[in-house]
């Protein structure tokens, strides 16, 4: 029986699959949901968890290269959220590009995973090295 780290067996399924330069997506309570790829839905209620607390849970077992994000996220986000998502992904390069062009990228990736956040634009996939 795992007593620490990542207990989901359906999280920790999905991550021991992605390989080297494959995506996973963490999104937000309100992302739209995609049959072809697999989802790993750990939302409870609003803002459990965030995408910012499961990004916490896999960086130890999880190299991302590069991480993408909507460009939308900075501008309706105060300044406050955008530094803590800064922080959060310290180490990581970040590319923002339109939620249009985001949300094209998200059928190729190996995964996602589906938080309660409620932050306008928190969606991220991030690239494994």
């Amino acid at each position: 029986m795992l007593k620490s780290g990542i207990l989901n067996p359906q999280l920790l399924s999905l991550l021991a699959r992605v390989r080297h330069t494959n995506a996973l997506v963490i999104a937000d309570r309100g992302f739209p949901f995609w049959p072809q790829i697999e989802t790993v839905d750990l939302s409870l209620v609003d803002d459990v968890p965030t995408v910012l607390q499961v990004l916490a849970a896999i960086r130890p077992v999880f190299h991302a290269a590069q991480a993408c994000m909507a460009r939308e996220f900075r501008t309706h986000n105060p300044a406050a959220v955008r530094a803590e998502f800064t922080k959060a992904l310290t180490g990581i390069p970040t590319a923002y590009e339109p939620h249009v062009a985001f949300k094209k990228r998200v059928p190729a990736a190996i995964g996602l995973i589906r938080t309660g956040d409620t932050t306008p634009y928190a969606n991220m996939i991030l690239v494994s090295g």
